[in-house]
C-alpha cells in the first residue's frame, strides 16, 4: 500500500517539483504562455514549457515545416513537412501533457493586429519571431497589458552556443538586431525589455547557389512567405536556436514561480 501511495504521488512533473517545489509547479500549472514564433527558437521555448508543467500555450505562427527547418527545429521531421508548425507543436505539447490547453493561431503577427489577442489573458509573452516590426509591436502589446515579455534576439548566422546572455536590451552589444532593437525602444519609450541575445560575432554565409534557398526554393505548397521573399536567408545549427529556445523556457519558468536559489 505504500509503495502504491508513494507511486500516486509521483508524476511525470516530480524532478521539475523537487527544484521549484509544490508551490511552484501549482503557479506553473496556472498559467498561460502565448510563444509568438514556433520555429528554431520558439519550438524549444514550447517544448520546455510544456515538460515543465505550464498549464496552457497559446502558439501563434503561419508558416509550415519545410525540408530546409529539420536541421535545427524540434517540430521538424521529414514525416511532418508540409504541416502546420502549430499543429504539429499542438499534438507533441499533448504527447507530453495530455491537460495542457493548447490554443493555435495560424497567424503572422505583425503590427496592427494587436486586437487579435487579448494579451491581459497572458501571464507571459514569448517573442520568438524574426521581423522587427513585429518584435515592436508585440513588445508595445505586452507592455501595455502589463505581461511580461521575453524576446530572442538573432540566433542565426552563429556557431556558439554558449555566447548567448540573458541581459536587458539596453546592455546589449555586438548583436544587429539587438542594436537596432535598443533603437527602436527608446523612439517607442520603451524603459525595459528582457532579451536573450550574443556576444559571438555573427558570420557571413557561404554565398554558393547551388545551395540556395533564393535560387531552389522548396517550400511547401501553401506557405504564405516563402525564403524567396526574404532580404537575407541566415545560416543555422542544430545547436545554437536550441539553446536560446531553452534559455527563453527557463526565464520565463523561474519569473512564473519566483524561483530563487537562496543559498541552496
Amino acid at each position: 500500500m505504500e509503495n502504491k501511495e508513494q507511486i500516486d504521488v509521483l508524476n511525470q512533473f516530480s524532478r521539475t517539483e523537487l527544484l521549484l517545489g509544490h508551490e511552484g509547479m501549482e503557479k506553473l500549472s496556472k498559467a498561460r504562455v502565448a510563444v509568438f514564433g514556433i520555429g528554431g527558437v520558439g519550438g524549444y521555448t514550447v517544448e520546455a514549457l510544456a515538460r515543465s508543467g505550464v498549464g496552457a500555450l497559446d502558439l501563434i505562427d503561419d508558416d509550415r515545416v519545410c525540408l530546409t527547418n529539420v536541421n535545427r527545429q524540434i517540430l521538424a521531421t521529414r514525416e511532418t513537412v508540409g504541416k502546420f508548425k502549430v499543429d504539429v507543436a499542438e499534438a507533441r505539447v499533448h504527447s507530453i501533457n495530455p491537460n495542457c490547453k493548447v490554443t493555435t493561431y495560424k497567424t503572422f503577427f505583425l503590427p496592427g493586429e494587436e486586437n487579435q489577442f487579448d494579451f491581459s489573458q497572458f501571464d507571459y509573452v514569448v517573442d520568438a519571431i524574426d521581423t522587427v516590426s513585429g518584435k515592436m509591436g508585440l513588445i508595445l502589446a505586452a507592455k501595455d497589458a502589463g505581461v511580461p515579455i521575453i524576446s530572442s534576439m538573432g540566433a542565426g548566422n552563429k556557431v556558439d552556443p554558449t555566447a548567448f546572455r540573458v541581459a536587458d536590451i539596453f546592455e546589449t552589444s555586438v548583436c544587429p538586431l539587438a542594436r537596432v532593437m535598443r533603437q527602436l525602444c527608446r523612439k517607442k519609450g520603451v524603459s525595459h525589455l528582457k532579451v536573450v541575445y550574443s556576444q559571438e560575432k555573427p558570420i557571413r554565409p557561404v554565398e554558393d547557389a547551388a545551395i540556395s534557398c533564393r535560387n531552389h526554393c522548396i517550400c511547401p505548397p501553401g506557405t504564405a512567405r516563402k525564403c524567396t521573399d526574404r532580404r537575407d536567408i541566415p545560416g543555422s545549427t542544430a545547436f545554437v536556436p536550441s539553446v536560446v529556445g531553452l534559455i527563453i523556457a527557463g526565464e520565463v519558468i523561474k519569473d512564473l514561480t519566483h524561483f530563487d536559489r537562496g543559498d541552496r
